[in-house]
């Protein structure tokens, strides 16, 4: 494999589509985008705001995935995982090089993060803008901290909470922000559907990884809880994700056609059928890419028929 093949593979671009679901949700709610409905609208893909706050997860993503390259490399975790190539296990990235690939990424994530703030804020709003430049830092720190350390979250089992807060709450809840300078508590409804549809995705990661992560010590939540109770989880969270995103419509019902996200649902629901019939943890690694990517189709489709 090539240098630049190699940095791809460690870019897992596979997990962006995930990452910037909470931010179209969150964009779309705070705009009121309806554009089969309003061809006058506000169009999304002409705000800035938008395109800066989807590079900036983005950043945080590539970041997430260096640092968890480089935190399981380092500590044997990867050696024999299954799934697709780590780098730095394999020895196609050195340590060393990691290092510096997360300190840059890091970098153009957080000047990216401050052309946001001052696009959203401009120079009069202060407290909104330390507070969220104090997210920023929050979420590289999270980013770094999954695995790399001798207190890394991700072996102590709280990996699911900060993916929930992370790509369902600030992702949503945040975004909205950035938009109307103001909350709903009704928000939260989307919010937690985006939140714990990305958490099964890592569920998913964590159930196929399991024999792997306990024999390294690895305490992921599967591991804690025993395969049964990672399978109960799975199908609880995925079908609270469901209701909540069908109860939020109910509450701003006004045509129909706000339903169509339930298509995405269907292969949520094939999924909890494979789950519960599957015998060998492996063959879980092919459902984590069709989850991902209906959580993104929920995504699209539930924030254009506002």
């Amino acid at each position: 494999m090539s240098k630049l093949k190699a940095w791809v593979s460690a870019a897992r671009l596979r997990t962006l589509p995930l990452s910037i679901s909470g931010i179209i949700v969150g964009a779309a709610l705070g705009n009121n985008f309806n554009a089969l409905n309003d061809l006058t609208a506000h169009i999304i893909l002409r705000s800035s705001i938008f395109w800066l706050a989807i590079l900036a997860t983005i950043g945080f993503q590539i970041l997430s995935n260096f640092a968890n390259d480089y935190g399981d490399g380092i500590k044997g975790t990867d050696d024999n995982r299954e799934g697709e190539l780590r780098v730095v296990a394999s020895g196609l990235i050195s340590p060393k090089q990691m290092k510096r690939a997360m300190l840059l990424t890091a970098s153009i994530t957080l000047v990216i993060a401050l052309l946001l703030i001052y696009t959203a804020f401009g120079s009069n709003n202060f407290l909104f803008s330390a507070i969220f430049f104090g997210l920023g830092i929050l979420s590289v720190i999270a980013a770094i901290k999954y695995t790399v350390g001798n207190n890394a979250y991700g072996y102590s089992g709280f990996g699911d909470v900060f993916v929930f807060l992370f790509f369902g709450l600030l992702s949503v809840l945040g975004s909205y922000f950035l938009f109307t300078k103001s909350l709903e508590w009704n928000l939260l409804l989307p919010a937690i559907t985006i939140g714990l549809s990305s958490a099964a995705v890592l569920n998913l990661n964590n159930m196929r990884d399991i024999e792997n992560d306990a024999k390294n010590n690895k305490n992921t939540l599967v591991v804690k809880i025993g395969m049964k109770n990672a399978k109960i989880y799975h199908i609880a969270i995925l079908i609270i994700a469901m209701l909540c995103a069908i109860c939020y419509t109910i509450l701003n019902y006004h045509s129909m056609v706000q339903f169509v996200y339930v298509i995405a649902f269907i292969p949520f629901l094939l999924n909890i059928k494979t789950v519960s019939l599957n015998k060998e943890s492996r063959l879980l690694d092919a459902e984590l890419k069709k989850l991902a990517l209906s959580t993104f189709l929920f995504a699209i489709l539930f924030s254009f028929l506002l």
